[in-house]
């Protein structure tokens, strides 16, 4: 029969969270019911809130999370009752053409469970990408799930979910960083800084943090940048390329998403350097460059979504490194909190007083 759970639910554009009933229906076919433990707050779930990503409200919010499946429906093979797991918003399907070539970190055709959450009084809920885990359970497609193990706690394992994600792949997986690379990374909040720590643990000989906030800097520190530049009173572009020889770094990781800080990303490469774009820009927002110099300076400008990861090859992998002391988890989880905290937790989010709160249930 269905679960009946306390959920985070934002109800209209601006509108302050509020904890609400939600009904969780029982798993159908290739889906499962976890039982969420922790959960990151995310800039996402503050876009949801904001109506920045559509106007589906109400949204059931959170994505970041961690858990142990609860039921599966019929035809599910993948994961069973007990699994301990880290929930993922991109479920490759393995037929569509990115996943037929070889390629399913491109996966097009993703997918999230068939049946829709509601409230008590039957609204049907939209969860944030697919997940909805501001709550104490929560309805997922099976492929959503991917088993790790359990010795990793909650608070950690899920936010490898997406932010962390997203900034160690867009080093490792996207900007192939390596042995011996100069990179640097600018916006140093939980995607930057995850993105400084792949770089680190991928053998860069030199990481440049970047960013307006000395405090972000200082913290960038402990996930082995070995410089650090605040832009807001020295010009980037200069400062990365005199720290490495006057050429520029090998790697450029924009974690911010903006035209301003990309250019400064483009122009603070080595020659036929690595572009990578991790940070989410708004859909106001345009780029000019002259043509000539973005063909003359050769290299990469690259995309990363999700860091171009594969959750059932990525996450396991990741949480061994951690398991094993080789992998900074541990410090981007600021705080843990309740469920009645996450509006606040938006807030200092947005003042840049945490790299994550979590929710831990």
């Amino acid at each position: 029969m269905p679960y009946e759970v306390r959920g985070v639910i934002a109800g209209g554009k601006g509108e302050p969270v509020t904890v609400q009933t939600v009904i969780v229906p029982d798993p159908g076919p290739g889906e499962a019911v976890v039982n969420v433990q922790a959960c990151g707050v995310c800039h996402t779930d503050l876009h949801y809130r904001e109506g920045g990503i559509n106007d589906e409200f109400p949204f059931l919010l959170g994505h970041e999370a961690a858990g142990v499946v609860e039921a599966v429906g019929p035809g599910v093979t993948g994961v069973a009752p007990g699994d301990y797991v880290i929930l993922n918003w991109r479920a490759v399907c393995g037929n569509c053409r990115a996943c037929l070539r070889g390629r399913p970190w491109y996966c097009f055709a993703t997918h999230n469970a068939g049946q829709k959450m509601t409230l008590a009084d039957g609204t049907p809920l939209s969860p944030a990408l697919g997940i909805g885990a501001f709550a104490e359970k929560t309805l997922v497609a099976a492929g959503q799930c991917t088993k790790v193990d359990p010795d990793a706690r909650p608070a950690v394992a899920g936010l490898l979910g997406c932010g962390v994600m997203a900034g160690l792949g867009a080093a490792i997986n996207t900007g192939g960083v390596t042995r011996g690379d100069s990179v640097a990374v600018i916006g140093c909040g939980g995607v930057g800084d995850a993105a400084i720590l792949g770089s680190s643990v991928a053998g860069a000989s030199k990481i440049i943090a970047v960013d307006v906030d000395d405090r972000k800097l200082e913290l960038a520190g402990q996930f082995g940048a070995t410089h650090t530049v605040n832009s807001r009173t020295t010009d980037p572009v200069e400062a990365i390329r005199e720290l490495t020889g006057g050429h520029g770094a090998d790697v450029v990781i924009e974690a911010v998403g903006r035209p301003e800080t990309y250019k400064q990303a483009f122009y603070a490469r080595d020659l036929a350097g690595t572009v990578v774009l991790v940070g989410v820009p708004t859909p106001d927002m345009t780029l000019e460059l002259p043509l000539l110099d973005v063909f003359g300076r050769g290299g990469a400008l690259k995309s990363s979504w999700y860091g171009d990861c594969l959750p059932s090859r990525d996450f396991p992998m990741l949480i061994d490194l951690y398991l094993q002391g080789r992998l900074n988890l541990d410090g981007f989880v600021s705080e843990t909190i309740e469920l009645d905290e996450v509006e606040e937790a938006f807030a200092k989010m947005h003042r840049g007083e945490v790299l994550r709160s979590v929710v831990v249930l």
